[in-house]
């Protein structure tokens, strides 16, 4: 929660709203498909599986298969889609369904906020949350308009998100406004 400026302009004209948006990615659940068929493999070979190589070799398969389909099932879904919300306190990045993996960034760390209209996974390695050396890091679901926050310390962060522009004049309205968040705790 923050804390309103006082003046003679209505709040709806000075303050902003919190902004929300999104970008998802439907071609993550083709290989998510396969890492659950590769579990699926590795739970067939654990119930039904032939016993002619040893017990080694078949708990190795199992244990492999049920490992790396795991990873890539999980892996995939993180990033079917993104929710970024930015409000009076800060960017908030959320990944999948279950929120996972997710980053805060404070809006007095930023330093400027900029739309990039093309940002391309080839760019960054793929799709996931991404670090590059020469860029910074990234979340990156989909090809298309993003997000670029250049943050105080010089490290980049980048999201791809529908109605990049609309989060850029979010941030830039809340850093150029410079409010403090109200403490609900005495100090």
């Amino acid at each position: 929660m923050t804390e309103a400026p006082q003046g003679d302009a209505p709040a709806s004209q000075i303050w902003p709203q919190v902004w929300t948006g999104h970008a998802r990615n439907r071609m993550q659940w083709l290989p998510a498909a396969a890492g659950a068929a590769c579990m699926a493999l590795g739970i067939e070979l654990a119930v039904a599986g032939p016993y002619t190589s040893g017990p080694a070799a078949l708990i190795m398969s199992v244990v492999g298969c049920v490992a790396v389909g795991l990873l890539v099932l999980f892996g995939t879904i993180a990033f079917t889609h993104v929710r970024v919300t930015v409000d009076g306190e800060g960017l908030y990045v959320r990944c999948g369904h279950m929120g996972l993996p997710r980053r805060r960034i404070p809006l007095d760390q930023v330093s400027s906020a900029d739309l990039e209209p093309h940002i391309s996974p080839r760019h960054w390695g793929g799709w996931g949350y991404r670090w590059r050396p020469e860029r910074g890091t990234a979340v990156i679901v989909r090809r298309g308009p993003g997000v670029v926050l250049v943050l105080g310390t010089g490290h980049v962060f980048t999201v791809t998100v529908d109605d990049a522009e609309g989060a850029v004049q979010a941030i830039r309205q809340w850093v150029k406004l410079g409010l403090q968040p109200v403490r609900s705790d005495p100090a």
